[in-house]
């Protein structure tokens, strides 16, 4: 056992050290859809959820355990098993320096693990998820695990869209009353599907998007041709470069912008690809010599 008085100078407010309570329950009952509403009452911004620190709607360090490519691979990560994992999770901690964080788990051994592995003060508390779900409600959470494959990560979805890219993201809005005559809290969290658990591995190719491309320049009248279509991927997601032929005497800019914006959209709506850019280039005119 480590002695706590060596590691916990990087983890205190003033003389008093970082307080650290715990969340947990089996898979699939409804942790992270309740963890804000816990963290709340525990008066934390800061938890600690499938290897991501949350901090309020922001996610500040992590890379989620629900990306990972097989279940033993999400399970290390999740318990912050790889040395990289730990180095960025401390340095983020000790740059934050909260007062005090919430660790989701399936069980305790798993809480205590994370807290071993990042080297955390003891858990002051741990609260269970029977202690705030009814049975009906940790039944209704676990068939929709079951049936869908949802997992749900607790904040927006804007904020998770560059690293899940591809994966099937949606929004999860919901209000929660303090009690009688209190304006309601909005609480923000995103539904995912892991590839692991619900699709299996998948490819999109370069093909598809250059026909999306294709696709929607036909409802725009400022586009006379698409000359060019490349495609770039990273671990962010696509940048699109677009090279177009416009009519003579369209305003180019905002003709572009918009056709840009829905390109965005389309490739979003179909594909869950993250779009980091779209660079459009005008590279000539057309002519109507009818007209």
């Amino acid at each position: 056992m480590y002695n706590y008085n060596d590691i916990l100078y990087f983890f205190k407010k003033g003389d008093k050290a970082l307080r650290v309570f715990a969340f947990v329950g089996p898979s699939g009952t409804g942790k992270s859809h309740r963890a804000q509403m816990v963290a709340k009452m525990k008066n934390t911004d800061y938890i600690i959820d499938d290897a991501i620190i949350i901090k309020g709607n922001k996610v500040i360090c992590g890379d989620s355990a629900k990306k990972a490519s097989t279940k033993i691979e999400a399970v290390k990560r999740a318990l912050f098993s790889f040395d990289g994992q730990v180095e960025e999770a401390r340095k983020a901690l000790e740059e934050e320096n909260p007062e005090s964080i919430l660790i989701l788990g399936t069980s305790d051994d798993m809480v205590q693990k994370i807290v071993r592995n990042l080297k955390l003060p003891e858990i002051e508390e741990t609260i269970y998820i029977e202690d705030v779900s009814s049975p009906e409600e940790i039944a209704a959470a676990r068939s929709a695990r079951m049936s869908g494959g949802k997992h749900v990560i607790p904040v927006p979805t804007f904020e998770l869209k560059k690293d899940f890219s591809g994966y099937l993201l949606d929004p999860l809005q919901i209000f929660k009353w303090k009690g009688r005559n209190t304006e309601p809290v909005l609480m923000e969290k995103s539904l995912i599907r892991p590839t692991f658990s619900y699709l299996g591995k998948y490819t999109i190719s370069d093909n598809v998007f250059k026909s999306i491309v294709q696709y929607v320049s036909k409802s725009f009248s400022a586009i006379y041709k698409i000359q060019r279509i490349n495609v770039e991927k990273s671990n962010l997601g696509i940048t699109v470069y677009i090279d177009v032929i416009v009519e003579y005497g369209v305003i180019v800019r905002p003709a572009l912008a918009d056709y840009k914006a829905k390109l965005r959209k389309e490739i979003d709506r179909l594909t869950a690809m993250n779009v980091v850019d779209i660079i459009i280039s005008a590279k000539g005119l057309h002519v109507n010599k009818n007209k």
